[in-house]
């Protein structure tokens, strides 16, 4: 399969992107080359060859997530623009 400037052209317009005629051209290209190289990946025999997600074996560094002392809510709510008693208010998201 061939990705041609039509193609280009349409994906474009399904992703509101506007490119001229010389980059809609040259990312013909650059899309052919990539799918070139993945068609390359995929004649590759993986046959017991285990999935892994890190390649480099790096683990997460981060601490545990340990609970702590709450904040007081009057703490809270003193930072917050608009209040009520016992609540933050923020605006509507969604309108109904």
């Amino acid at each position: 399969m061939s990705i041609t400037e039509q193609d280009v052209r349409h994906l474009c317009k399904l992703s509101s992107l506007a490119m001229s005629d010389a980059e809609v051209k040259r990312m013909a290209g650059e899309l052919e080359a990539i799918v070139g190289y993945v068609k390359q990946l995929q004649a590759v025999d993986t046959t017991g060859v285990e999935p892994i997600a890190n390649v480099a074996g790096l683990v997460n560094v981060t601490r545990p997530d340990v609970p702590g002392q709450m904040l007081d809510p009057k703490q809270v709510l003193g930072n917050a623009p608009a209040k009520n008693e016992v609540a933050i208010l923020v605006p509507k998201a969604v309108e109904r």
